[in-house]
């Protein structure tokens, strides 16, 4: 494991469209000590084409192709296992980061001895119009909090292995990013959240994550049969995660 080395995974998957935009994001980090991983779950369209052009113009990016569709839980899990460095980051391949994402998010980890934490994010359309220029943020949670208030956005966390140790997600096609913050967060106490806009959530028609149904049908599956929550509990979370969703959008 490198000191100080941030390792960036993104999973790769029809982000021809959007891939340069997301990977010149992370290339004109003010933060240099990092490496890129993404891991191609056989895209069919031209991402591969696109990232190795950008391989030629900087040796820290790492392309991994996966030998079948696999989902997101696997092309993560995959970029994980692939990475050196002490911090983990990830980035959706259709998201964009701020310049000074990663220096005041590492700053922020190391100034109060934090090994999991997030940060506050716009949502911007497709075409990067500003939708909402930021999201209510706790300043902390815990694995009840997160229960009632799935506010941790995958593109803006970063874990120190060196704090939380080795992690991998689940095995699910949809919701794998919050039942993982939840299996962190039995162990560890808290995830922290630094309260700046750093980066932009890109929210495509038709993707997973823009469907509000499908949100509510992977949260309750989060809660019912990955953490096994007894049924009285997972409604009465459940409850407070949808009138949270709600009060994030209003």
């Amino acid at each position: 494991m490198k000191k100080n080395v941030v390792s960036i995974v993104s999973p790769v998957y029809k982000a021809e469209p959007f891939i340069e935009r997301t990977i010149r994001s992370v290339m004109n980090q003010t933060y240099k000590d990092w490496e890129y991983i993404l891991v191609d779950d056989c895209s069919p369209d031209n991402s591969e084409q696109v990232i190795r052009a950008l391989m030629e113009e900087d040796s820290r990016i790492k392309y991994v192709k996966l030998s079948q569709n696999e989902g997101a839980a696997v092309a993560r899990n995959t970029g994980i296992e692939h990475a050196k460095g002490q911090f983990i980051a990830f980035i959706d391949s259709d998201d964009v980061w701020k310049p000074q994402k990663l220096e005041r998010q590492i700053t922020f980890m190391k100034e109060n001895q934090y090994g999991f934490t997030y940060t506050n994010f716009e949502l911007v359309s497709e075409n990067e119009e500003v939708i909402s220029p930021s999201v209510p943020l706790p300043e902390r949670l815990d694995y009840k909090g997160l229960l009632k208030n799935t506010a941790i956005a995958c593109s803006t966390v970063i874990i120190d292995r060196e704090i939380i140790g080795d992690f991998r997600m689940p095995l699910v096609r949809k919701g794998q990013d919050t039942a993982t913050w939840l299996q962190i967060l039995r162990k560890h106490d808290y995830a922290y959240g630094l309260n700046e806009v750093l980066g932009k959530y890109r929210q495509v028609k038709g993707s997973i994550s823009s469907n509000r149904i499908g949100a509510l049908k992977r949260t309750w599956n989060t809660y019912y049969r990955l953490e096994k929550l007894p049924l009285p509990k997972a409604i009465y979370y459940f409850c407070f995660y949808v009138f949270n969703a709600i009060k994030r959008r209003s």
